[in-house]
């Protein structure tokens, strides 16, 4: 079986799959959890303006509309 994503939650002692799936004996799986929580998406949203910051410091120029277009 080729790899697929699958939504699920936890019922408080279970893993439950979203979808109904067939699943054979003994598969392989891999779990991630997404932390949904305020400080996962602050510290996501600082790494994203850090990088940017780096892509366009202070003294990259303001481009226009007119400088992205290609005749």
């Amino acid at each position: 079986m080729a790899a697929l994503s699958v939504p699920a939650h936890f019922d408080g002692s279970k893993i439950q799959l979203d979808e109904k799936i067939e699943l054979s004996k003994d598969a392989k799986l891999v779990v991630t959890v997404i932390d949904e929580s305020d400080t996962a998406r602050d510290e996501f949203l600082k790494l994203s303006s850090d990088n940017l910051s780096r892509a366009y410091g202070d003294d990259e120029p303001e481009y226009t509309i007119e400088d992205c277009i290609r005749d």
